[in-house]
């Protein structure tokens, strides 16, 4: 029986230490811990596939949460299910959850199910408050250059595009973008 641990975090900005000392913390040698940089939306991680090619029956695999090891109902119960036909426990540390017993994998599925539903519900305001937020006039995305008022005026007199750069401190790119902006209004 062997004590494997996974970790992953959704981009390459976010950090694994946390989770690492975690299951660190909780027995799993550092050799024997797993870990994934990127989306949980899907299964095809690299880390996650070495660790179920590395788990055998009678292992325990720790993760931190639920929500490491997968993000959506179908891929956590393709997990879970995977394991539970090898004999492989997968617990979770944040709740004390386990996959041991008909009942653990029953509980894991549910919770699974109910996080994925939180997840759409919490996406559906984000969208209802955007369209209610943009009603009102928010403009989303980067603010304009400082210098895109003059510019445009520079660009409207057909000012050379290296004087129009200096004068207003934009940069090429940003200059294409209003000259097509004002051949299209």
């Amino acid at each position: 029986m062997a004590l494997l641990g996974y970790a992953r975090v959704s981009t390459s900005h976010q950090k694994l230490t946390a989770q690492i000392s975690e299951l660190k913390s909780s027995g799993v040698r550092e050799d024997r811990i797993f870990t994934d940089m990127m989306s949980g939306a899907t299964d095809e991680r690299e880390g996650l596939q070495r660790l179920l090619a590395r788990a055998e029956q009678e292992d325990i695999i720790l993760c931190t949460k639920m929500d490491r090891l997968g993000r959506n109902t179908s891929d956590m119960i393709k997990i879970v299910d995977t394991c539970y036909k090898k004999g492989i426990a997968i617990r979770f540390l944040e709740n004390g959850l386990s996959t041991e017993g008909t009942m653990g994998k029953m509980v894991i599925q549910i919770l699974a199910a109910v996080a994925e539903a939180e997840r759409e519900r919490i996406l559906e305001r984000t969208n209802e408050g955007r369209v209610v937020a943009m009603a009102a006039g928010v403009k989303f995305g980067r603010k304009p250059h400082q210098g895109s008022g003059m510019a445009l005026e520079l660009i409207h007199l057909d000012t050379p595009i290296k004087l129009v750069m200096e004068k207003t401190g934009i940069s090429r790119a940003t200059y294409f973008r209003l000259k097509n902006h004002q051949r299209r209004s």
